[in-house]
């Protein structure tokens, strides 16, 4: 099944879209174009490339994969995409002094996924080591790692049982958490002043405890239930993040403090910030 997944890497400040399939990296052509290139419209680039290649029945074209990248406005378009091979024999085609750089750079980052799929373990070590260069206490670390695994548990869940696109996935996290913590992700990152930084990452050991918890109630309760469907999903989706957002009130209840807060870590590391 295509992932739908879309991840981010960055080539000198660029910003490169790619997914896995067939169990290995694929890159946006296009955003490879934009970063090796000067062009204004890196589409019209890669269009004008693409048709020359055809005229010359380069196999490169042939290929490439239209796969579902995220774009812009958060909506899931098909893309020209290509693995790490015919990723290299496109930049041969593409007049670039940061032709080579960009080869170093494709050449790690594809060796890493392999190395991954050996090895699944090196993911995780990975993300371990960023969050712990970023400041976080091993504490949170493992509490963020956990809900990161409940988290695909129930992604894939979703995905084999309705869910189509990223819109139906952003509906059903909305769904838990506005039963969770009575905000949509959205609003809960405006609660905590935050733009384009990830929500989670700036929870705290309860809020993340919380998160764990609406989530995996909510895929047991859709195995159990064995829902399909959007309107199936949604509906396990509240429940699930009622019994967290229940437990939640009866915590509060209990000490007399909002578990939700305004505070995150933009300025001071998570282990520097005890948040009371």
């Amino acid at each position: 099944m295509e992932n739908i997944k879309t991840k981010l890497a960055l080539f000198k400040g660029k910003k490169i879209r790619k997914t896995i399939y067939n169990n290995e990296w694929w890159f946006s052509v296009v955003d490879v174009c934009g970063a090796l290139t000067e062009s204004a419209d890196s589409g019209a680039y890669w269009r004008k490339l693409k048709q020359r290649l055809k005229n010359e029945k380069s196999q490169v074209v042939t290929n490439c994969h239209g796969l579902k990248l995220e774009a812009v406005d958060g909506k899931m378009y098909r893309t020209d995409c290509s693995n790490t091979e015919g990723i290299f024999r496109i930049i041969q085609s593409i007049p670039s002094p940061k032709a080579e750089p960009f080869k170093r750079w494709l050449a790690k980052v594809g060796y890493e996924r392999v190395q991954e799929i050996e090895d699944p373990e090196l993911a995780s070590k990975r993300t371990r080591m960023l969050y712990k260069a970023k400041g976080y206490s091993d504490d949170w670390i493992e509490k963020r790692m956990r809900g990161i695994v409940i988290r695909e548990e129930l992604v894939d869940e979703w995905g084999k049982r309705g869910a189509e696109n990223q819109r139906d996935y952003a509906i059903l996290t909305a769904e838990i958490s506005k039963a969770t913590f009575g905000m949509t992700p959205g609003e809960y990152k405006d609660f905590k002043k935050l733009k384009r930084e990830n929500l989670r990452d700036h929870m705290t050991d309860l809020e993340l405890i919380f998160s764990m918890l609406g989530e995996r109630a909510t895929t047991e309760i859709t195995q159990v239930k064995d829902s399909k469907g959007l309107k199936k999903l949604q509906k396990d989706a509240h429940d699930g993040g009622k019994i967290a957002g229940d437990a939640k009130s009866a915590l509060e209840e209990k000490t007399g403090k909002k578990v939700s807060t305004k505070n995150n870590f933009l300025k001071n590391p998570e282990n520097q910030k005890r948040i009371v």
